[in-house]
Formats: structure tokens, sequence, C-alpha cells
């Protein structure tokens, strides 16, 4: 994990809407008048969940060659009510922790604990649920390391997803990543929130030369640095299809890899030896950091699977 670029965060949250994505700032109290009607109306239509079946996630947390404590945590949650499953999903999310004392660990921590529970808490949209829950984990940690001076700065990317019905959506600060794996080819579904990326997008430096600067790993936005935190929410696009992977990862793991690298190795027949194969040739580069995977993939709704209690690979 690198240091936090003080300043370069959002001072206030914004409110725009453009033609894929959100950041969500306000959340009307009367939409849940109408939750519950929706959700009768999604228990008679049957179809989503007929068509989108089960998934199947691994994750692999591995502290790396270097370091002798892990400040990475992740999370998978399978819902076992099939009314939850159809209008929230599955919920997958990975974070990176700094600070001292231990402090990045607990921060890392915080972050994956309290969104898995106000996510499915909340009665609004998974956008909405979101957005919502990674306020409430940033303010949970900012307020931690303000009654606390062993843990004042602590900090910690958060990058989750939720397949809701094949459909995308991912909640991000910070620089840990969301790939998808779709006909052989490696998408980056997240923008990092780095001075590197900054400088990209404003085109002072090429991407190619973004890999290898030396600053690459500054953060311009992380969770509970600060009261509040600019939230990116987006539905995406792309949907989740039967074959197709998505990968969850810190930095420890595309530091050391390239994205044709990661690509061959998520192509890897199986879910668990493909998690534990990036791990290993990260850790083979040198494994400096710590180093996490999400994997997840599309079980073929031609295989029908037994009801399982709320499942939660951590």
């Amino acid at each position: 994990m690198g240091g936090y670029l003080h300043g370069f965060y959002g001072k206030n949250l914004r409110k725009t809407l453009d033609k894929n994505k959100k950041s969500l700032t306000y959340i009307e109290p009367l939409r849940a008048m109408f939750w519950k009607k929706w959700l009768s109306n999604k228990a008679t239509d049957t179809s989503p969940s007929e068509s989108f079946s089960d998934l199947r996630a691994v994750v692999v947390s591995d502290v790396g060659c270097v370091r002798t404590n892990n400040e990475d945590a992740a999370r998978f949650v399978r819902p076992a009510d099939l009314l939850v499953r159809t209008s929230k999903g599955f919920l997958a999310i990975v974070a990176d922790g700094m600070g001292g004392h231990a402090a990045g660990e607990i921060a890392s921590q915080m972050a994956v604990e309290t969104i898995a529970k106000t996510y499915y808490q909340r009665e609004e949209t998974p956008e909405e649920s979101l957005f919502l829950a990674f306020t409430k984990a940033n303010r949970a940690i900012w307020q931690a390391a303000s009654r606390n001076a062993r843990q004042r700065g602590m900090g910690t990317t958060c990058t989750a997803v939720v397949v809701c019905d094949a459909k995308l959506y991912i909640a991000h600060v910070g620089d840990s990543r969301l790939y998808l794996l779709k006909n052989g080819q490696l998408l980056q579904l997240s923008t990092d929130h780095t001075y590197v990326q900054m400088l990209v997008q404003q085109g002072v430096i090429a991407p190619l030369e973004a890999e290898k600067h030396p600053e690459r790993n500054v953060l311009t936005r992380a969770m509970g640095t600060h009261n509040k935190v600019e939230i990116d929410v987006e539905a995406m696009t792309h949907s989740l299809e039967n074959d197709d992977r998505l990968l969850l990862s810190t930095d420890g793991l595309y530091d050391y890899l390239t994205n044709d690298e990661i690509a061959q190795l998520m192509l890897i027949p199986t879910l668990n030896e493909s998690a534990q194969q990036l791990v290993e040739a990260a850790k083979q580069r040198g494994g400096h950091d710590n180093i996490t995977v999400l994997l997840i993939e599309r079980l073929s709704s031609e295989a029908p699977q037994a009801l399982r209690p709320t499942e939660e690979i951590a």
C-alpha cells in the first residue's frame, strides 16, 4: 500500500449523473415506502434467478515476502435467501489498509465488515446501498482514528462489486482494482484514485509511463482519512456471463504482473488454482507488499445448486 496525498481528495461529495456513472449524495427517505411493493413484484418474476444460477468465489490473501503483517482484507457474501439474492445480489469486497501500529489492519477489517453488514441492512437499490455502506464505513474508521492516538491517520482503500441478476455494480475508493475477464480479454473496471492516474487523465504523462512511475502508489483518495470521502458508485454496462470471471485485487498483485500475465493466470480452469497462481506469481517477482485476490466465476444455470446458508468467505 502506498502513501496518501492530502489535499487531492474531494472536499464535498459530488452529485453527478451521466450515462453510466453515479456519485450519490442523498437518498430519499420516501424510497423505502415503495420497497416492499417492489420486492413483492420482484418475487413473482422468477426469470432472472432462473437464468442466473449462482456464483463461486475464492479468496487468497498472502503477507508477501517482506512484510510481517497483512493489512489487506477481503470478503465474499452469498445470501441464502433467494429474495435477498434476487434484490441485493452477491457482494465482494477487497480493502488495503495503511497506518502504523497495525492500524492498517484495523481500517481494512472495519471497512469490509461495516460494508458487508450495512449493505444488506439497507432497503435501497444496490447502487444506493453501496454508497450508504461506504459512507458509514468511512465515518466509522474516521471516528475510531480520532479517538485513538495510535490509530490516528489510519485509512484503507476499498473496492466492492455487487453481482445482481448478472448486472454489476461497483463502489470504489483508492487503488484496489476490479477486473473483468470476458472472452479472454482483461478489462479494468475501476479507475485508480492515485496521483499518477490523475496525471494520466490530465495528459501530463502517458499510461505506459504511469506503470513505472515512482509515485504510482500515492493515493489521492482513501477511506477513513477524512470525515467525508468521495465515493465512485457505478452501474456497469458489462454483465457477468458464463465463462466470465471477476477479479478484485490489491496493488500487491498488479504492481508485479502485467495485464496480459494476469489474464493468462485467470484462464486457469480451476478457480482456486488460478487464485493461488496469481499470488505465487506476484511473490516470485518480489512480493514486497501484501497480496490479495478475490476471484469470482458464474456457475452454469444447468447445474442445480443446493441451498446453502448465508456464505461468507474472508
